[in-house]
């Protein structure tokens, strides 16, 4: 079925203004089946999505329809609603699905691209930025590989809740401009256990400056593709990263250097961000990188509840626990090394390329000091002279089931003028799954560590009140736990969008207190431990 056009001058969505320069500028694919094939020597393949049968919005955010110059008016109208379930195109869209490879859990998995994805096209928002409309979920596409291109409602909620959560919290991020239903249903085996069962469908509309991911540029590398590398890596500076052009002038070998230093930057960013909230990505894959530094698909994340560095929230890496939370650094860095393998074919040394990887580490451990400092209210760390100092802290919350999130929210109310273990322990107390076992050993490690804490505090004379304030600036009140989510998920399931629409309000002010809102900011309860959808989550959509 061929999906209708709709003039762009229709009620709110005349705002719409498109100028496709992915599309205008890189090798199309010249075949327009869309049957699972490889697609040689080209950037994407045209083509639209697929109409369901009764589409109808769950959710949206009002600060990104405003961001790409979709009118208020618009958000609850029939047109809205079409174009983003993937049941209409606005004219001036170019729809494409991308064509790219990548590493999957450390192998080389060859062409992947976009199977559940369709870019709608890049419209000019009313401050005259680019942003690329992205539907996922919308219907097959030549990188499908015998899937159907649907996306199931439990992870559409997730996607959406979550793009918008990470950004409310500073980290940057993809958006989620709409949450669609479809009215048909997608059978899914959740769990790999050959029991697939039909769920609701849904689409999301994902909104960034590109998808642009590193996987695309690997591609073309390991296909030697030199052609279609280099204006792929032109476009990608001219349009995202033109201060890196040399004056009136092409890009360079010296310049394809350049971008890899500025994406090692923006990744070492991102992950320092990652950390701080206690975010597990999941499925750390390169083609699930950002060439922008922005955390992308979100599949199988969750955040530390139980302070665990070892943590993965992705039951497909259980066994190996490559993108557990403590290594996601690591990763990061493994993944640039892909991109700059990627490179060398047009740049030709290695030196200019390893001096760019090298930066990562010192990148990310300068922002990991500023970050912690922050996160304990402390003006600087050193990071030689207290790598005891946060040993011991990281062993205090691991000594017990400590929840990371409620345990920085409460240090800053932690008095640096008490000695007393009961008066230390107050604030934090919350944090404890079990707080019976806060005794003997245990107890000790806690509690000395809270007392040289309070040592800190008291050596840099910061007034309780301002420290209070800085520390809540950074150490969140409310994150998306996966036991949330689901709870979203299982009442939008039954038709009642009530609990995702309060949760998305809540997470638009992580950082501040919300009367009447306590309930999001309390720790996963104990039948959440080990329900599905709580705890670990599958790569299935």
């Amino acid at each position: 079925m061929t999906v209708p056009s709709i003039a762009p001058d229709t009620v709110g969505l005349r705002g719409l203004r498109f100028d496709n320069r992915f599309t205008r500028e890189l090798p199309a694919d010249p075949s327009d089946v869309v049957r699972p094939r490889q697609v040689i020597g080209a950037a994407y393949s045209r083509v639209s999505p697929t109409p369901t049968a009764g589409p109808a919005l769950i959710a949206y955010s009002p600060e990104v329809a405003e961001k790409v110059g979709v009118d208020e008016r618009a958000l609850q109208s029939p047109a809205f609603t079409a174009v983003f379930s993937g049941n209409a195109v606005v004219s001036g869209m170019d729809p494409h699905a991308a064509c790219y490879g990548g590493h999957q859990f450390g192998n080389w998995a060859g062409q992947l691209g976009d199977g559940r994805a369709i870019t709608l096209g890049e419209v000019i928002g009313p401050h005259g930025t680019h942003h690329t409309l992205q539907l996922k979920g919308a219907g097959p596409t030549p990188y499908s590989r015998g899937a159907d291109g649907r996306a199931v409602l439990r992870s559409s909620v997730r996607e959406f809740l979550c793009s918008e959560a990470m950004h409310h919290l500073g980290v940057p991020t993809t958006r989620a401009l709409s949450l669609c239903s479809t009215g048909d249903q997608v059978v899914r085996d959740m769990f790999y256990d050959g029991r697939p069962e039909p769920e609701p469908g849904a689409v999301v509309c994902r909104v960034a400056p590109s998808f642009i991911r590193f996987g695309n540029f690997q591609l073309f590398a390991a296909r030697d593709d030199l052609d279609g590398l280099r204006a792929l890596l032109d476009h990608t500076i001219r349009h995202h990263f033109t201060e890196l052009l040399p004056a009136a002038s092409e890009p360079t070998a010296d310049t394809y250097v350049a971008l890899l230093h500025e994406v090692v930057d923006r990744t070492a960013e991102m992950v320092v961000h990652w950390q701080r909230v206690g975010f597990v990505h999941g499925v750390m894959n390169t083609d699930n990188m950002s060439i922008h530094g922005l955390t992308i698909d979100y599949g199988p994340y969750g955040w530390l509840e139980g302070y665990d560095p070892n943590w993965t929230p992705n039951t497909t890496d259980a066994a190996g626990r490559r993108y557990r939370f403590g290594q996601q650094p690591t990763i990061a860095h493994w993944n640039l090394v892909q991109l700059a393998n990627a490179l060398h074919l047009v740049v030709g040394a290695v030196e200019p390329l390893q001096e760019a990887l090298d930066s990562f580490v010192p990148a990310f451990e300068t922002r990991w000091f500023a970050m912690m400092a922050a996160k304990l209210g402390l003006r600087t760390l050193d990071p030689a002279g207290d790598e005891a100092f946060l040993g011991s802290l990281f062993d205090a919350l691991g000594a017990t089931e400590t929840d990371m999130t409620l345990f920085f929210r409460g240090l800053a109310d932690v008095d640096g003028s008490h000695d007393d273990a009961d008066a230390l322990l107050a604030p934090v107390r919350a944090a404890y799954y079990r707080p019976e076992e806060l005794v003997g050993d245990v107890h000790h490690r806690v509690v000395d560590w809270l007392r040289a804490y309070g040592a800190r505090v008291r050596d840099e004379a910061t007034a309780d009140d301002a420290r209070r304030t800085a520390m809540h600036a950074v150490n969140p009140r409310y994150v998306l736990r996966n036991y949330l989510a689901q709870l979203a998920i299982d009442d939008a399931t039954a038709g009642d969008a009530t609990t995702l629409v309060e949760l998305l309000d809540t997470l638009r002010c992580p950082y501040t207190d919300q009367p009447g809102r306590e309930h999001f900011a309390e720790k996963r309860p104990e039948w959440a431990r080990n329900r599905p959808g709580c705890s670990m989550l599958s790569c299935s959509s």
